[in-house]
């Protein structure tokens, strides 16, 4: 038999004979790591583990604890579930069952709801699969072959994916009776899944068209460890303790109505954190010299042909006629501050012009992906434009880059992800601007010594960027601040500037967004506190709590006076015992507590309660009034 040659991570090489299982291979190299190999890489090609190697070729291996080792895990552990569904309950239509960026789904089409307890008969099920050990088999099958397979088991969706498959063959899996449409790989065998669960039931539309059939979709987890299933699940539980939703409706800051889908309706509570956010962006964006514009909700079609977002984004707009014309309600603010550049003539020497909007946006959002505050169709974006001459770019984003780490930190968020994302297929512009643009940023990242990552082909239609991800108190990540550096839309726009030579010539334009949606940044934060909101941005910063009516008349005094001091501060005088009124305002998540008892009132101090530590006994209302002054000045955190 010929032998062949294989090159290892480190370099070296060794000779197999051609036809070895990948499987055979890997565990006479890896043998410490060997039982938590899922799959192979050969040739930069991840491939299944029983997969012959027929050729010269580079290879590595994937682990389950790597994201893509895990992302086949999960996968894998969607087709045992899939495989269970159908053995339950026959009648079954199977839709898809990808890996996500948590764990795993797969959505069902059947007459009956699936319900808590069905979720349990289905594990129950999958263990029983799972038990059996049967070998995830792959096969490739002429185009019609596999229609007519399909076809005779009913699953009508899975030939309208194979409709779609270009080519003239189609790979599908085997794990014993079952079978399903997949391209792989897929870990050795169905025992690979050792620990699991099933977490949820929700309703999806098939294809993500809300013209279509309502799936029901399953959400799942597996590990190999027992422990790490166990972390993952506290990790879910303590999320879902502080999700924005449940937070929003606790704490009155916001709601949701049937009469406008995708909407948020904010309370009074909820506008004083909008408010509180917006004001500190202004006071940043004024000390660092940005001016404030504020441009129209709607605009002529015209304006979005030549900005491009007719050909780039015209799915996700809303229109509108006026006067036997079509405009369209704005997805983005660039194209007026465009406007409002070009309304009179520039010199280089007012440059860098900073031109900062507060600018609610609306875009096309389908129904089926909404979400709370994260996915809703009317945002406002803390959008600003910096014009500036070519040489300047780069400074300018290094201060972009300093103004984001000094938000981001009064926000408690410490650590970041930053992604470099370069030129996608669908974009406009010159590859010179396009080169420029990219080297513009690199250089700046290089400059601050900052860690980032290449996310290419990822940058949005005019111009590469640099995509921030915070992350939260639990861990998690968001996408939120973006600095985007576009020589195109002021060519496209005919934007011009006197230079010191007297000509004429074109501006560069950076478009930076620090908190991206507002509204999103606000859902964000009510997880990231989990609704224990730092002094300055509670709504609510400190309640007055007499305990009898006794010493009401001292209690609106102590109300007066904070009030008065410019702290958002309320009285509650129910019939109430003490501990059922503090337990109240813990719940509301109140920083401070002012409690009056007639001690207090003879005394005329006040009995302090704070959030973060619980009694701190007696103290003047006037130190009061100056420690909370003192955080709300400096936006302090404890």
């Amino acid at each position: 038999m010929d032998k062949i040659s294989i090159t290892l991570p480190n370099g070296k090489k060794r000779s197999v004979h051609r036809g070895t299982p990948v499987n055979q291979t890997v565990k006479e190299i890896f043998p410490d790591i060997y039982p938590l190999i899922i799959a192979a890489v050969l040739d930069n090609e991840i491939v299944d583990l029983s997969t012959s190697i027929e050729k010269d070729t580079t290879l590595n291996v994937l682990t389950s604890k790597e994201e893509g080792g895990l992302k086949i895990f999960w996968h894998s552990a969607s087709h045992i579930m899939a495989q269970a569904v159908k053995s339950l309950y026959p009648e079954t239509i199977l839709g898809i069952g990808p890996a996500i960026s948590n764990g795993f789904y797969y959505d069902f089409f059947l007459n009956d709801s699936i319900t808590e307890t069905n979720l349990l008969q289905i594990e129950k099920r999958m263990k029983e699969i799972i038990k059996e050990d049967i070998p995830f088999v792959k096969r490739i099958l002429p185009k019609d072959e596999a229609f007519q397979l399909f076809e005779e088991k009913g699953e009508r969706f899975k030939l309208e994916l194979i409709q779609d498959i270009p080519g003239d063959t189609i790979t599908i899996y085997e794990n014993g009776d079952f079978f399903d449409l997949c391209r792989g790989p897929h870990v050795p065998s169905t025992g690979y899944i050792k620990y699991f669960q099933l977490l949820s039931v929700a309703g999806a539309y098939w294809r993500g068209d809300e013209r279509n059939a309502v799936m029901q979709r399953i959400y799942g987890v597996a590990y190999t460890e027992e422990k790490a299933l166990k972390e993952d699940i506290q990790a879910r539980e303590e999320a879902q303790k502080r999700d924005h939703r449940r937070l929003g409706k606790e704490l009155d800051l916001f709601s949701f109505h049937p009469e406008g889908p995708g909407f948020p309706f904010w309370h009074p509570n909820g506008v004083i954190l909008y408010n509180e956010i917006n004001q500190y962006m202004r006071e940043v964006l004024q000390r660092k010299n940005y001016f404030e514009i504020k441009t129209p909700l709607i605009l002529n079609e015209a304006l979005w042909h030549q900005s491009g977002h007719w050909d780039n984004y015209k799915s996700n707009m809303y229109f509108t006629d006026i006067d036997d014309q079509s405009y369209a309600v704005k997805p983005m603010n660039c194209p007026g501050g465009l406007l409002i550049y070009k309304n009179s003539a520039h010199s280089y020497r007012e440059f860098p012009l900073k031109y900062s909007e507060m600018g609610m946006v609306h875009r096309h959002e389908k129904s089926g992906v909404l979400h709370g505050l994260f996915r809703v169709r009317q945002f406002t974006q803390d959008d600003a434009h910096v014009f500036c001459t070519p040489d300047q770019v780069e400074e300018e984003i290094i201060k972009i880059i300093d103004l984001i780490d000094e938000i981001y930190h009064t926000f408690k968020f410490e650590n970041f992800l930053i992604e470099l994302s370069t030129r996608p297929n669908k974009s406009i512009g010159t590859a010179k601007m396009w080169n420029m643009a990219e080297k513009a940023l690199t250089n700046a990242l290089e400059y601050k010594k900052l860690t980032y990552q290449i996310n290419k082909g990822e940058g949005a239609f005019y111009g590469p960027k640099i995509d921030y991800h915070i992350q939260d108190s639990i861990g998690r990540m968001w996408q939120c601040g973006t600095i985007q550096v576009d020589f195109s839309m002021p060519d496209r726009f005919d934007l011009e500037y006197v230079g010191p030579d007297g000509d004429k010539h074109r501006p560069v334009m950076i478009h930076r967004a620090i908190l991206g949606s507002v509204e999103r940044f606000i859902g964000i934060l009510i997880e990231h506190f989990g609704g224990a909101f730092p002094v300055w941005l509670a709504p609510v910063q400190c309640v007055v709590l007499p305990i009898s009516e006794k010493v009401h008349d001292y209690a609106h005094q102590v109300l007066n006076h904070i009030q008065k001091s410019q702290i958002r501060s309320v009285l509650d005088i129910r019939n109430e015992k003490i501990g059922y009124k503090i337990r109240e305002a813990e719940i509301k998540k109140v920083p401070y507590m002012c409690i009056i008892g007639e001690k207090e009132k003879n005394n005329k101090n006040i009995s302090v309660r704070k959030r973060s530590e619980g009694s701190t006994g007696q103290t003047a209302l006037s130190s009061l009034i100056t420690e909370i002054r003192d955080q709300i000045k400096r936006r302090m955190h404890y």
